[in-house]
């Protein structure tokens, strides 16, 4: 077998060669490529080779950005000052970089204001044009008529 490490002389050796040399210097002999012709093998301190891994794992974890979904519900009545309230919680949602669903619930005999829901949220999504992208358009999905808006990307 191939043995290779830091401090050590890179060349093939014998299996009880290379464990020999790995227990001289107090580490361990890990299998790197087992399908090679022939197989190499690494003498590292196994310990620290995991706790790297897993250092690197959680800055990784660390560094990645979720996306939240943040929902803002409406009815089909309303108002001016509502929706300008909204508007301004939308608003803050897309700049920190969260999706936005909006959707308008019917409830009862209102379901024949359809009309009035989608004009709702296409008015919505046109206030938001600036800081936001209408993933899809308003739909109606059983009592819910649903808009997905996405955040702008930064330059």
């Amino acid at each position: 077998m191939r043995v290779v490490g830091e401090n050590v002389e890179q060349g093939i050796y014998s299996v009880e060669d290379a464990r020999a040399m790995a227990e001289d210097l107090g580490l361990d002999l890990v299998e790197i490529s087992p399908s090679a012709d022939p197989p190499v093998c690494r003498i590292i301190d196994y310990k620290k080779f995991l706790y790297e891994q897993k250092k690197k794992q959680k800055e990784l974890k660390a560094k990645q950005q979720t996306v939240e979904m943040k929902e803002i519900r409406f009815g089909p009545n309303t108002d001016e000052h509502d929706l300008n309230f909204k508007l301004k919680h939308a608003r803050k949602f897309l700049e920190e970089g969260h999706k936005v669903k909006a959707f308008v619930f019917f409830r009862g005999r209102t379901i024949v204001f359809k009309e009035r829901g989608e004009i709702l949220l296409l008015k919505f999504a046109q206030e938001l044009e600036d800081v936001g992208i209408v993933e899809s358009m308003p739909k109606l999905e059983g009592k819910r008529m649903i808009m997905f808006i996405v955040p702008k990307k930064k330059k």
